[in-house]
């Protein structure tokens, strides 16, 4: 169906709205003793339009703006006037739950009520296994409960704490039942955010996967379940704050995952596609199948245990024969392998749930661990073209497959879009100047967009109905030009295959240099970033370099923050997400376009699905992702407006190949050199006073 928007206005007309959600934003702001900035004011405007007239809104709100309170105040404001609804705020992270409910939404929700009098509730939900499990604490799994630690991973503890490796787990695991039994008499969540400090062994003991969940009807502690609680204050709840993941489970599942809800608000949405992706895929491996058919051996006959437990053999001789690639033929040994474990397992599964036989717990949830691997075996041995399904070699544990979506836009088009009003907000959301591409990779096409007009009721609904959207960017409070520098070294050569060269470590030793240390280093690859640490530590002794591998990135995050002069070297995990606002960031190294690896199965089959469509697979995917890692890790230097730097990207191609302008205009717009000696000077003025 249409998103039915809640107010319509006639054609051509501007939407008129109530004074009320400026009046909630000027009081949230000086709730936490901020300043409103125009672009929040813009972006609350547009929000508030689009609950009004169902249109769809991408809105791109640079870092400053106030994001939160900017979609918070018009959220609050449209549930004070329309009760019935509700709203859902999706976020890529828990973390930002976590912020939005304890610092963003308390605040909102004082404003509103001074402001209008009227107070709407909210809840946060997340996902079933962020909750302590009642039937894990107080009965755990049966006898087979050792099971769910398979022996791989027992080794790595016992490797990683050789003194007293189970007795620890054992330790753990007592502290999280008995702070779950607390949480109960105190009518608490039970939310793994509030636990006692756990490992994430530990914490799988006392939650349980969503397929093994007996159901609130069949579980002996149905009443008193965390998660039917987290759901009942959610179903309760005007505002529900989630995640991108529940946000596609919901999606995936026919809507069964969140409360009925008329309006989503997306935040972090430069992460949609990836999150959602995530969650509609699954793994394959031999260990996973092994410990599964153990767990269902003591329910099964003989032949039928042993039949599934050659399944996971044939499996791990298959891969290891596979090549490292998509599969693609129907023929192959490793299809055949999983269609034996399909049979197999479809063989467990009616065995295990005779009639008569499925009130034990421990026996359900094995059937349903089984089941599951029944329903990646069935996915993977289809080689359905929406699918990808590939093999890949894990860092430890061997081989396994892998089977992820080709395209996450259909999902979103017909399970979101088109059933309700949809808000977007990232920092990032446009890539190369434009909003169009981000659109398409969530299902909106670039003839809908509609940025003049009110969109009038009434759209019919079928499979080419019409979506219309809106992009609107609010800027940022930062005068990008101003206050930082992007120096790309055009002279450099091109990063080959063998990792940094020595040029491109001279560079970064001498930059670091200039900058007295306080630089955020971006690397490619784990290799690269800990030879470039290598090699800065030998030419600048006395200046501490941290690496990503050091230790725990959040204890390393802190060291950095802590010592002004300190640098933090490492990959993927810190190009997002990393807030390290003043001196202690001058400097942002990035050591080249962070295109996907060329090999990666899953990019690979998105370009060839585009070329064939007749499009160009290459800025579609590989180097819409590139630019959005550049625009996310460019944007790690300016976070609030005192802030100066320099972003220095070593890789000549963003000034001398044809798709550079692409890249360089989803990055902040800041003035732009190829002098060496510039950026350097530049870095220097920036270390002395600091350094006096």
């Amino acid at each position: 169906m249409s998103p039915q928007p809640t107010a319509t206005a006639p054609a051509g007309a501007k939407a008129e709205h109530k004074p009320g959600h400026r009046e909630v934003l000027a009081a949230a702001v000086e709730e936490i003793g901020g300043a409103e900035r125009p672009g929040q004011i813009q972006m609350a405007d547009a929000i508030a339009e689009s609950f009004e007239t169902g249109r769809h809104l991408l809105v791109q709100a640079g870092t400053g703006t106030g994001k939160s309170l900017g979609y918070l105040a018009p959220a609050l404001v449209h549930l004070t006037r329309r009760p019935r609804d509700r709203i859902v705020i999706a976020t890529a992270t828990l973390a930002l739950q976590s912020q939005l409910a304890t610092n963003d939404i308390p605040a909102a929700l004082d404003a509103v009520q001074k402001v209008t009098g009227r107070r709407p509730s909210h809840a946060i939900l997340k996902g079933r296994t962020n909750y302590a499990c009642q039937l894990r604490v107080h009965d755990g799994v049966g006898e087979d409960q050792a099971t769910l630690i398979g022996a791989d991973e027992l080794v790595e503890t016992i490797r990683s704490a050789p003194q007293s490796a189970e007795s620890a787990l054992g330790a753990e695991v007592l502290a999280l039942r008995q702070w779950a039994e607390q949480q109960d008499a105190s009518g608490g969540m039970a939310d793994r955010d509030d636990a006692p400090s756990h490992t994430e062994r530990g914490w799988q003991q006392v939650s349980i996967p969503v397929r093994e969940c007996l159901g609130v009807q069949r579980c002996p502690y149905g009443d008193s379940c965390f998660v039917e609680k987290s759901r009942e204050k959610a179903r309760a709840a005007d505002l529900v704050v989630t995640n991108h993941a529940l946000l596609a489970i919901d999606a995936l599942h026919g809507g069964t995952a969140l409360p009925e809800h008329t309006m989503v608000i997306i935040d972090e949405a430069h992460e949609l596609v990836s999150r959602i992706t995530g969650a509609a895929s699954a793994e394959l491996s031999p260990q996973l199948v092994e410990r599964v058919g153990r767990r269902a051996m003591a329910h099964l006959d003989d032949e039928t245990a042993l039949e599934l437990l050659e399944s996971a053999e044939a499996l791990r001789g298959a891969l290891d024969q596979a090549p490292l690639e998509r599969i693609e033929d129907a023929d192959s040994a490793v299809v055949q392998a999983f269609e034996s474990m399909r049979n197999a397992t479809r063989q467990a599964v009616s065995e295990m749930g005779k009639e008569g036989q499925g009130e034990d717990p421990e026996r359900r949830q094995a059937a349903a661990a089984v089941k599951e691997i029944f329903d990646v075996a069935e996915r993977m041995a289809a080689l359905k073209p929406h699918d990808v399904t590939w093999v890949v070699e894990r860092e430890r544990f061997g081989r396994e497959a892998k089977v992820a979506p080709l395209s996450v836009a259909g999902l979103m088009r017909d399970r979101v879009f088109a059933e309700r009003t949809t808000v977007l907000t990232s920092a990032t959301l446009q890539l190369g100047g434009d909003f169009n591409t981000v659109a398409a990779s969530v299902g909106l096409r670039a003839a809908e967009r509609d940025d003049t007009s009110p969109v009038e009721d009434g759209h019919e609904s079928s499979d080419d109905q019409r979506i219309p959207w809106r992009g609107l960017d609010v800027g940022s409070p930062f005068d990008y030009r101003r206050q930082g520098i992007l120096y790309v070294a055009r002279t450099m050569p091109p990063p080959g295959r063998d990792g940094l060269s020595d040029v491109a470590m001279t560079e970064i030793a001498e930059l670091v240099w200039a900058a007295g240390g306080r630089t955020l280093g971006l690397f490619s690859s784990r290799r690269a970033a800990e030879a470039a640490a290598i090699h800065v530590r030998r030419q600048l002794p006395k200046m501490t370099i941290l690496c990503q591998g050091d230790a725990q990135l959040s204890e390393l995050t802190r060291r950095f923050i802590a010592d002004e002069q300190a640098s933090l070297f490492g990959t993927l995990s810190l190009w997002q997400g990393v807030d390290v606002p003043g001196a202690t960031c001058q400097l942002v190294i990035i050591d080249r376009i962070p295109f996907p690896r060329p090999d990666e199965p899953l990019m690979l089959a998105r370009q060839r699905a585009v070329a064939e469509a007749g499009g160009n697979g290459f800025m579609a995917v590989a180097a819409t992702h590139a630019a959005l890692l550049l625009a996310q890790g460019s944007g790690r230097l300016i976070r609030r407006v005192s802030d100066r730097g320099v972003v220095a990207v070593l890789d000549p191609r963003l000034v001398t190949a044809r798709y550079g302008s692409f890249l360089k205009a989803s990055m902040p717009d800041m003035w732009e050199t190829i002098d060496r000696e510039v950026a350097v000077g530049a870095l220097r003025r920036l270390s002395e006073p600091a350094a006096t």
